[in-house]
């Protein structure tokens, strides 16, 4: 099968579990969406990427397969999760509500919509692609952090469209977490003014596009600067929908299903 007939029923799930801190046992549940309970491999599932951040305690599991295949995929993560996870003992800087905290589906491909997503979703959750954008800044002062988060908020007065953000400790500093949202049309006429064109992309037949990360780091500098605070680094947690089709491609064409071990070798 072509990549381009592979990508047009592709689904990502971005799940998120309450632990970072043991790398095997979240490597464990990555596995289990991509085996069945005999250590078989499931042919068209891949894990794309394994995001930990040890400070929160968390980790962010890209699973992508086409829309048949996600369901049984994400629900064998999710359980084999809630196993091996006791929240009595957990300790985490980032708020959460169970061992599986977020289970969200994306349709990637032009033959899967946002109802399609949701009939497998029952309920979990199923939008247009959110990509996590976490800068940096240099204090340890959250009071300024929460200040810089609520101007950059998309309700606030001049925010940014689609960015929903909270300012967290981390490592020492301030970290300012954003969840970018995809928006429902072409990017904002603002957008045109010298800054990163906003990336675009279909589903359904309609447009939707984002923020891109150097619009919310340079805001974030700019905001944190009039403070006398600099930044210290972004970092991006998984893909844009774009990059996320791609390498989702390229895993299930070559059959690998544990790409994340191979990601530093194609990306970032």
């Amino acid at each position: 099968m072509s990549c381009s007939a592979l990508g047009r029923r592709l689904v990502a799930c971005l799940l998120n579990i309450s632990e970072a801190r043991r790398r095997d046992l979240v490597e464990t549940v990555a596995r289990s969406a991509i085996t069945d309970t005999h250590g078989n491999k499931r042919e068209g599932i891949t894990v794309l990427n394994i995001f930990n951040d040890v400070d929160y305690n968390r980790s962010v599991i890209t699973i992508v397969a086409s829309i048949d295949l996600i369901r049984e995929a994400v629900l064998s993560a999710c359980e084999r999760a809630c196993s091996l996870i006791d929240m009595n003992v957990h300790e985490g800087i980032h708020p959460c509500m169970g061992a599986v905290d977020l289970v969200p589906l994306y349709p990637l491909g032009e033959e899967v919509g946002l109802d399609d997503c949701g009939k497998e979703a029952h309920g979990v959750g199923a939008s247009p692609y959110v990509m996590n954008c976490n800068v940096t800044i240099d204090t340890r002062d959250l009071a300024l952090g929460r200040i810089v988060a609520s101007a950059i908020r998309e309700s606030s007065p001049g925010g940014i469209p689609g960015v929903q953000v909270m300012a967290l400790p981390h490592e020492g500093d301030v970290e300012i977490a954003c969840n970018v949202e995809s928006v429902q049309g072409g990017p904002p006429l603002s957008s045109s003014n010298g800054e990163e064109k906003w990336p675009s992309f279909t589903i359904g037949g309609q447009i939707f596009c984002h923020a891109p990360a150097s619009l919310i780091t340079a805001r974030v500098a700019e905001l944190s600067r009039h403070h006398g605070v600099g930044i210290k680094g972004t970092a991006l947690v998984g893909f844009t929908p774009r990059e996320c089709q791609r390498l989702a491609e390229r895993a299930l064409s070559n059959g690998t299903g544990e790409f994340w071990k191979e990601l530093h070798r194609v990306h970032m």
